[in-house]
Parts: C-alpha cells; sequence; structure tokens
C-alpha cells in the first residue's frame, strides 16, 4: 500500500480548494484504490468527515514530519500556493513543507499548480532554489510553466497540465435547482449567476458591475443569484453590490460543497465570475461563463479555453458585460471550439494523477 501525503490550502472553507483536493483525491483513488492518503489540514476533522481521508494539522510540525518521513510521495497542490502576493508567510510555509520532503529524499510532485505572481528577488530565488530539487511538476497553465523557467528550473521535468477540477466528474444538477427553488428562482426565466469575491481595496467595480447586472436585467427579463464560492466573504461582498442593485436580486446566504456549487453552476444559464473556480465549475458543467480578471491565473484560464475576460476589476466597464452575457443567453452554450478546449482540458486533467501514481510505481 503506498502513502501519499498532500499538502495545500485545505480546512479553511474555501470553496474552490475545497474542490481541488475532492479532484485530487477522486483522480488518484480511481487509479490507484489501496493508497492511504494523509492531508495537512487547517482543520483536520473537517476534512477527514467531508472528504473520508487522514488528516494532520497545518502547524503540527511533529506529525508533518511524521507524515513526510513515511509517505511514499509528497504531492504539493493544486492551486495558488507558489505566490507572495497574498502572503508571503504562506509562500515559505509551502516551501518549508517541499524543502523538508527534499532533505528526506521522498518524491515531490508539484500538482496542477499556477505558479506566481512572485515579485521580490528573494522569493524568486527560493522557489528556483527548492523546486529546482523535486521529482516533477505539473502545471495547470503555459504561463505558470515559463515562470518557472525564468527562474531557472531545469533539472526537473515540467508538464502542462490543467486545473485539477476539471478532472472531475460532472454532477447531477437536481441539488443546485432544489437549492435555487428554495429561493424562489424561477426557471422559466433565463438565469444568471454571479460569483464575486472582495480584493484589496477594488469596490469601484462593485458600482459598475450592479449597473451592468441591472440592464442585462431589463434586456432578457433575468433572475441575478449570487453564489458565494467562499462563505460568509463572498455573501458580504453580494450583499454590498445588490444593495447597489435598482432591480431584485437573489443572494445565496449559505455555505455549500463541492457537488452543490457544481450542481448550482449547472442550474444558470450563464456565470459572470470574478473567483477562478467559480469559471472552471461552470466550464466542467458545460455553462457558458464570462470572467472578470483580477489575477493572472483568471486571464490564463480564459485563453486556455479560447476565451477573453470582460473586463479587469480595476477597470471595469458596463458594456462588455451586458454585451457578452446578453450574447450567452441567446447561444444558450459554448462555441465548438469553447467546448472542445475544455474537453481537452479535462483529459490533461486527469494526466496529474496519472502521473503521480506512475511515479509510485516506477521504483
Amino acid at each position: 500500500m503506498c502513502k501519499i501525503l498532500i499538502s495545500g490550502y485545505y480546512g479553511f472553507g474555501n470553496a474552490g480548494d475545497e474542490a481541488l483536493l475532492s479532484s485530487i483525491l477522486q483522480a488518484l483513488l480511481e487509479l490507484e484504490p489501496r493508497a492511504e492518503i494523509t492531508v495537512i489540514s487547517g482543520n483536520p476533522v473537517e476534512t477527514m468527515s467531508t472528504h473520508k481521508v487522514k488528516a494532520i494539522g497545518r502547524f503540527d510540525m511533529w506529525k508533518i514530519y511524521q507524515a513526510i518521513h513515511s509517505c511514499d510521495m509528497l504531492i504539493s497542490g493544486g492551486g495558488s500556493l507558489l505566490q507572495d502576493v497574498t502572503s508571503a508567510r504562506s509562500l515559505y510555509y509551502y516551501l518549508s513543507i517541499i524543502a523538508l520532503a527534499n532533505t528526506l529524499g521522498k518524491r515531490v510532485m508539484i500538482y496542477a499548480q499556477g505558479i506566481g505572481p512572485l515579485r521580490k528577488s528573494l522569493a524568486r530565488a527560493t522557489v528556483g532554489r527548492v523546486l529546482n530539487q523535486v521529482s516533477m511538476i505539473t502545471v495547470r497553465d503555459h504561463a505558470s510553466k515559463e515562470e518557472l523557467i525564468s527562474l531557472g528550473i531545469h533539472n526537473v521535468p515540467i508538464t502542462v497540465t490543467a486545473d485539477a477540477v476539471l478532472g472531475m466528474h460532472p454532477v447531477d444538477t437536481a441539488v443546485g435547482r432544489d437549492i435555487l427553488e428554495s429561493y424562489g428562482v424561477d426557471f422559466d426565466r433565463p438565469i444568471v449567476g454571479v460569483s464575486v469575491r472582495a480584493w484589496k481595496d477594488c469596490t469601484e467595480y462593485q458600482t459598475i458591475l450592479a449597473k451592468a447586472l441591472d440592464q442585462i436585467q431589463a434586456a432578457k427579463d433575468t433572475q441575478i443569484v449570487f453564489i458565494p464560492m467562499q462563505h460568509r466573504e463572498d455573501t458580504m461582498e453580494a450583499e454590498t453590490i445588490a444593495k447597489q442593485m435598482r432591480t431584485k436580486s437573489t443572494v445565496l446566504a449559505d455555505s455549500y460543497s463541492t457537488t452543490e456549487l457544481l450542481a448550482l453552476s449547472g442550474s444558470v444559464d450563464v456565470m459572470i465570475g470574478v473567483r477562478l473556480h467559480a469559471l472552471v465549475f461552470s466550464a466542467l458543467m458545460e455553462t457558458p461563463c464570462l470572467g472578470i480578471s483580477y489575477d493572472p491565473k483568471i486571464l490564463n484560464f480564459l485563453h486556455m479555453i479560447g476565451e477573453e475576460p470582460v473586463g479587469d476589476l480595476h477597470t471595469l466597464t458596463v458594456e462588455p458585460i451586458v454585451a457578452h452575457t446578453v450574447n450567452s443567453l441567446e447561444r444558450k452554450t459554448f462555441t465548438e471550439t469553447v467546448l472542445e478546449n475544455i474537453h481537452e482540458l479535462r483529459r490533461n486533467a486527469l494526466e496529474n494523477a496519472r502521473i503521480a501514481i506512475g511515479m509510485l510505481h516506477d521504483k
């Protein structure tokens, strides 16, 4: 029986990261059902209950050392762990886990990560030094591979795959429809899902998005439904925008599981997303999505499926949001080219797990 230790931003109630963990576990266990998997988590009890795996505390360094010492492989990922924009402290935390595994001679795989932004010279040098000693790197976009090469990483194979969440199985939308019905949503009218997040000092976009949503409602008699990827933070942001709208909207005010969020994404007609995984969930469920960029990872994902953002949080305007949403509502699906790209990304996402299990068997 092989032992796998997974390090990432897990156990904090972030829907995108919990979906990443679900997708990684699902893909690994389908290929290696007898694998014994332990997750480093901010809330081990919650992680064990939700994902049915062993879990240890994020800052229980003695247990982490023991887990690394006894594992056959450390998986670091997915997500955007190696960046210094949100927190330099978290960057060095994840690097310390990787460095310890390197020191103990363990196989280490960087799994479907988005690399960067890395702004500070010390951060760039440290990432380059630590990652040059791992066994394998897969990244979710070409820009991440280019960043790794610019960091001087040349001793390790780097493969561009896709966001791990895209490897999940699509879900039945019934639970999503039930949630929407409980909020009084009418399925005889078009439904536009909106996923927002607070980002630093960006507040002007709230008024612009509110105006755009009002115009979309007027143009197509739509229902606007805000879907939180991280409760309660996203719910508060959504409520702020909803209060600025002239027309009625619905803010889902609960915390939802990965399955429920996928079902919700498949139950709306169009998704407007600031959160990356709102866009990823929608792509997986083949619901047309429009991205508002605040970070390169949004742009990178949209480019990989063959789309462009409708704007940036700092420079957002009303007209592109309205025009692209109305067009998507009339078209009712992605273009054939985008669908083909999504199907290719789903195949690439599953390659992450095949590489990982292949490394375990290649002793």
